[in-house]
């Protein structure tokens, strides 16, 4: 041997390595495709739940930034926010998605999917802007 590294071969071939690190973009991209589709087929109850939470997540950031700039206070601001919350997912779920929701637990189960998370962020994000923009 010349004494140089002997190069490795990988062990794995390119297609195993996409599934093994979730699909790659394409998967992604056709999960938001198939979210932002009217009446999509979900074969996978975990990819819509997954929808349901991310979408969650970024009403708690649109509404918390609201909240900040507007400067909404106290229990309203909270009531406000768990009706939109609840309200906007309980429409895309059964009017826009058209899914069954007995397939997935019920409705309550749909609708408390990924809550006290995306509460947890709204008050984070209302407290930051609240406080950068309106404090004294």
């Amino acid at each position: 041997m010349s004494g140089g590294r002997r190069k490795e071969e990988p062990t794995s071939h390119p297609q195993q390595h996409l599934v093994a690190n979730g699909g790659g973009g394409a998967l992604k991209s056709s999960l938001w495709g198939k979210a932002l589709r009217s009446d999509s087929a979900w074969e996978d109850k975990d990819e819509f739940l997954d929808v349901i939470y991310w979408f969650r997540q970024i009403i708690a950031v649109i509404l918390g930034v609201i909240w900040g700039i507007v400067p909404l206070k106290g229990f309203v601001g909270i009531a406000i926010f768990c009706l939109i919350n609840a309200g906007v997912l309980y429409l895309y779920f059964s009017s826009f998605q058209q899914i069954d929701e007995e397939e997935y637990g019920g409705t309550w189960e749909l609708t408390k999917e990924g809550f006290m998370t995306s509460f947890a962020l709204f008050l984070v994000v209302w407290i930051i802007f609240y406080t950068a923009i309106h404090y004294d």
